[in-house]
């Protein structure tokens, strides 16, 4: 015996596709809505400026550096003292004010990173040991939206 198969009522179809749309519909209101990557970017420069008694010589020594702004005049200081055993330092300008020491001129304001030409230097125990020049970079930032996902 050969059973036979009726085609599906109207009511049938219509409770398949009630069916269908109360899935598609529980399954969107689970979905991550559709968002263009976000990014966050910095780009800081710093110089680094260092000193260093090659043969250790002094033992302990206090090391000030003096940075000028060549278009400005304005000027930053930062004095590190240097302990016995150690022979030199490096220090990077500008140095963030959150530090404990940074760069600072006389009124105690913080050096920003203000692109432009600059001298700078070193005095060990109030005496003009190095200097030099440099030129403080230009920064920017590109940011690409990729898209929706």
């Amino acid at each position: 015996m050969n059973p036979i198969s009726t085609p599906p009522t109207s009511t049938t179809k219509r409770l398949q596709q009630l069916l269908f749309s109360a899935l598609l519909l529980t399954f969107s209101a689970f979905a991550q809505p559709a968002h263009a990557q976000t990014w966050m970017v910095s780009t800081t420069a710093y110089i680094k400026l260092g000193i260093l008694d090659k043969f250790n010589s002094l033992g302990g020594y206090e090391a000030t550096f003096f940075v000028t702004d060549e278009k400005t005049q304005a000027q930053y200081m930062l004095t590190k003292q240097i302990p016995k055993g150690e022979s030199g330092v490096d220090v990077l300008f500008p140095s963030e004010p959150s530090e404990p020491e940074y760069f600072k001129n006389m009124k105690g304001t913080s050096a920003q990173p203000t692109p432009g030409r600059y001298t700078w230097e070193c005095r060990v125990n109030g005496k003009k040991a190095v200097g030099g020049r440099f030129t403080f970079p230009e920064t920017a930032n590109d940011i690409n939206v990729i898209g929706q996902r």
